[in-house]
């Protein structure tokens, strides 16, 4: 798993502004790059926490689905993956 690019959890705090990458392409994902075709850009309406892939896999750009590990056949497989098991 060292070899892998693991998800970022960004806090962030109403009012703030994100422009995040939706094309994957972006080298410093999850933040879109000026020229970012797919750039979304996020107001930020409460405070929460934001799971943003940083590998550019992940079919809901620019949010993280798994896309990066493994596939884990199960639910006991995935539970033990993300666990690091």
């Amino acid at each position: 798993m060292a070899d892998q690019m693991l998800p970022e959890v960004r806090s962030v705090a109403p009012g703030q502004v994100l422009r995040l990458c939706r094309c994957g392409r972006c080298a410093s994902l999850p933040d879109a790059a000026a020229d970012c075709a797919g750039v979304l850009v996020l107001t930020v309406g409460r405070e929460r926490h934001l799971l943003l892939c940083r590998c550019g896999r992940s079919t809901s750009l620019p949010y993280c689905d798994g896309s990066h590990a493994p596939e884990a056949p199960g639910l006991k497989a995935r539970w033990q993956r993300f666990m690091g098991r």
